[in-house]
């Protein structure tokens, strides 16, 4: 597991009082939901360039199975 990965989910764990499958099942709207309740936290959007620059480097995968 990445130490942002780690981060996150001792967030989660410690900081929430979610177990790790609770953590796990969250989808991402609902884990910014929650950090943004706790920290107060709000991030701007992505941008455009931003958004290009990941489709770049984590391209979707043409031979994934549903």
């Amino acid at each position: 597991m990445s130490p942002r990965w780690q981060a996150r989910l001792v967030f989660g764990v410690v900081r929430l009082g979610l177990s790790p499958s609770e953590f796990w099942a969250l989808s991402l709207p609902e884990w910014l939901a929650l950090v943004r309740a706790v920290s107060g936290a709000s991030a701007a959007p992505i941008s455009r360039s931003d958004l290009t620059a990941l489709m770049a480097r984590f391209p979707d995968q043409k031979d994934a199975q549903p």
